[in-house]
């Protein structure tokens, strides 16, 4: 009897020596997560530049796409063959088995761009949700209160302004302390408070949507969103970059494929991982799309052509339920920035010490023990942990001061992750894994996919750039305003 149950037990170990336990269920839990982020508080916004009609299509287009590119990336998980080949636990794994060392520093740039450009969009969101819930203060009856508040107080058209600035500042140093977490695998816990987080402001953003929409009794929006003309205050040029900033917002909104790897190595098997990750793709991004139509549909119903960049800050009441919001933002995106961060510290770190094998300065390890913690324990680290680390946010936080543009900074991170992320890597390795033939139905068709999806980027960055390049005449370098 023993004997067996060391044989079964054996069974249950993977061919690399590991054992995993994710189901289809876990995975569709993994997707969403990663897919619903702080770009969800832009879909009304983007949908009123493009309007009723181009609106709805780029964020059904935009799904489809992403799921359809997950498929194809899902049968690249093992090498050559997706049932029993060689395993690719990394998303980099994948491009250096399929297309070969060259592609894998293309790879390397454009994802840890984007995760760079990440840390810098949720500084930026950080900051306007704070001024909108705890810090633009202004005295009321002998004592300070919230913008929201105040203007539950004072009413909707007082003067609650304020700078961001000193909040960015802040968050920064909160995560220049988290930063110092070895590894991403210490931080599980704020994982799992920063996913709760998101689905609660999202929920609350569709809410208070929803009510609005109710009380005003008639759907707002015209076909074609934004109108041109001097009644309007729009000029045709930007109205042009905002439709085209949309489009890299609503690309943002989609980003997954670059975790999707990551997601797959925790599948068991049976039944294969590329069959359990194309079901739990199908799910996640089916959910997904479900509440970002509704969400970007009824917030552009509800405020029409005038829907704000971020949704949360067309809302004074319920004042709780806004502060409850924005609470949850701040606490998200503090967690969510190491989730973007720690990749990117293990990358330089680990390159760091290749490169210098005999200098204390990368691996000579402090131990400094924590007083509250119980069992005697202590804080770890090298000194280039320790400067290299603070250098690298406190760096970040200033890039952030000098772009405090929320919509734009996202249009901006969704052209640079669209294509070569979500469409051009997961298209060429599907090509060479399947062997697809030069000029057949298929092969036109995926390069056609291929071409449009890079227009599309090249459209939205340069929607993005303008319309960073036009607010710069306009702001004050590091003086945020809400």
């Amino acid at each position: 009897m023993d004997v067996e149950k060391v044989e079964r037990k054996e069974v249950e170990v993977d061919d690399d020596g590991r054992v995993r336990t994710g189901t289809v269920w876990t995975a569709t839990t993994h997707a969403i997560t990663a897919v619903i982020g702080s770009g969800v508080l832009a879909l009304p916004w983007s949908v009123a530049q493009m309007g009723w009609v181009l609106g709805p299509i780029a964020l059904i287009g935009c799904a489809y796409i992403t799921y359809y590119t997950a498929v194809l990336l899902s049968d690249c998980y093992r090498t050559p063959d997706p049932v029993h080949g060689k395993r690719n636990h990394t998303y980099m794994d994948v491009v250096r088995s399929c297309l070969g060392p060259r592609d894998v520093v293309v790879c390397g740039l454009a994802q840890y761009a984007i995760l760079w450009g990440t840390m810098v969009g949720y500084t930026i969101t950080t900051a306007t949700s704070i001024m909108l819930n705890k810090v633009c203060w202004a005295h009321v009856n002998g004592r300070a209160v919230a913008r929201t508040d105040c203007r539950h107080y004072r009413g909707h058209d007082a003067a609650c302004a304020s700078s961001g600035t000193m909040y960015m500042v802040v968050f920064g140093l909160v995560e220049i302390v988290l930063s110092q977490f070895p590894s991403l695998e210490k931080l599980t816990l704020i994982s799992v408070v920063a996913a709760v987080m998101s689905c609660t402001y999202s929920v609350v953003g569709l809410f208070l949507s929803a009510a609005k929409l109710a009380s005003n009794h008639a759907a707002h929006g015209t076909l074609l969103g934004v109108k041109i003309g001097a009644a309007a205050g729009v000029s045709a040029s930007t109205k042009t970059w905002h439709s085209l900033q949309a489009l890299g917002n609503i690309a943002f909104a989609y980003t997954y494929s670059m975790l999707l790897i990551e997601i797959q190595d925790t599948v068991k098997s049976p039944p294969s991982e590329n069959v359990t990750m194309k079901r739990a793709s199908f799910y996640g991004i089916g959910v997904t799309t479900i509440f970002y139509v509704s969400l970007g549909c009824i917030g552009y119903a509800a405020f029409g052509n005038a829907a704000p960049g971020n949704v949360l800050t067309g809302f004074d009441e319920p004042f709780w339920l806004v502060d409850v919001a924005n609470v949850a933002v701040v606490i998200h995106l503090v967690g969510a920035y190491q989730v973007y961060a720690q990749p990117i510290f293990a990358c330089y770190e680990k390159w760091l010490a290749a490169r210098w094998p005999d200098s204390g300065f990368f691996h000579h390890e402090y131990a400094v023990r924590l007083p509250l913690a119980g069992g005697g324990r202590a804080a770890r680290f090298t000194m280039c942990k320790l400067v290299v680390r603070t250098a690298f946010v406190a760096g970040t936080t200033v890039v952030s001061l000098m772009l405090p543009f929320f919509n734009a900074v996202l249009g901006l991170l969704g052209a640079i992750a669209f294509w070569p992320l979500t469409v051009y890597f997961p298209v060429t390795m599907y090509i060479a894994q399947a062997k697809v033939a030069p000029g057949s139905r298929k092969w036109v068709a995926l390069q056609a996919l291929n071409a449009g999806a890079l227009a599309v980027s090249l459209l939205a960055a340069v929607g993005s750039v303008a319309d960073m390049v036009q607010r710069l005449g306009h702001v004050t370098i590091f003086q945020t305003q809400l």
